[in-house]
Parts: structure tokens; C-alpha cells; sequence
């Protein structure tokens, strides 16, 4: 089996950047085929979090490769998703990982958009940095919903 195939199966054929499915069949040379991701958290070389939330390898659309380059790329948030100030994604797990603690991350104008927010953090975190496990939480505050993540207590 290929290097390619060996990080595509780890990460269940998904881009660890815009969280859509990888096609096996597109050529790697298509934008929307398969590449392995070997800086992918950014250029802070030696960082901890850099090597143990995201790993060495991950599967990206070669599109999504290449675009970032070898910068921290920006993980987008769904549009469909009503929310207010959404703090960088890849900010929030390094500084989880590195500090622990509680990490707010967005806000929103009702309790119901803002449960639907911290499920989708939860599973977004899950494939993001897989080996950083988060609990949400929806808290008022001001008039709007904090959501907040906290490294979840590993089983």
C-alpha cells in the first residue's frame, strides 16, 4: 500500500483542511485528488503541538495543499452556521494543547445556534486534531451564548 493510502485511510478519506471528502479515483494531479500534508499545522517547526495534535501526515484535496503552501492555513467555518466573532480554528487547538484550559470561541445570538455550533466543534475538532479530544460548552453571557472548548478528560 502507498504512503498516500496508508494517511488517506487514517483520516478516513476526509481533507484535514476543508473537512470534505477525498475521492480515491480523481488523479492526484486534479485539484480535488488526493496529497499528502506533511506540514500540517504550519511552520512552527518543534513546536508540541505542531507533533502531537495534528501529526506528521494528514490527507488534503491537492487543491487545499497547495493553496496553503507553507503557511497556517485558515479552516473554514460552514456557512450555515450563525455565529458572531468565530475565533482561527488552528489558534484554538494549539493553544488548547499547549495551555489546556477553556478556549472561548465564538458567540451567537440564541441558545439553539449555539448548541448547533459546539456540535459541530466537537466533530470538527474530532477529525482536525484528532489526538486533542474536546468537550463543548454553551454559556450566556451579555446577552448573546459563549461557546467555549476544553481538552476533554482522556479515556
Amino acid at each position: 500500500m502507498s504512503q498516500l493510502e496508508d494517511v488517506a485511510d487514517q483520516d478516513g478519506w476526509r481533507c484535514w483542511v476543508c473537512d470534505e471528502p477525498v475521492d480515491r479515483d480523481i488523479s492526484v494531479n486534479d485539484p480535488r485528488g488526493a496529497s499528502v500534508d506533511s506540514r500540517s499545522v504550519g511552520s512552527r517547526s518543534g513546536k508540541k503541538a505542531a507533533r502531537d495534535f495534528a501529526g506528521a501526515e494528514r490527507l488534503a484535496h491537492r487543491g487545499c495543499n497547495t493553496k496553503k503552501g507553507a503557511v497556517t492555513p485558515v479552516i473554514p467555518w460552514p456557512a450555515d452556521l450563525v455565529l458572531m466573532d468565530p475565533a482561527p480554528l488552528l489558534t484554538v487547538a494549539e493553544r488548547l494543547d499547549r495551555k489546556g484550559g477553556r478556549e472561548v470561541v465564538v458567540r451567537c445570538v440564541d441558545r439553539a445556534d449555539a448548541k448547533q455550533v459546539a456540535d459541530w466543534l466537537v466533530d470538527r475538532f474530532s477529525r482536525l486534531a484528532p489526538g486533542l479530544p474536546v468537550d463543548a460548552s454553551v454559556d450566556p453571557g451579555g446577552g448573546q451564548f459563549v461557546v467555549a472548548l476544553t481538552v476533554a478528560r482522556r479515556r
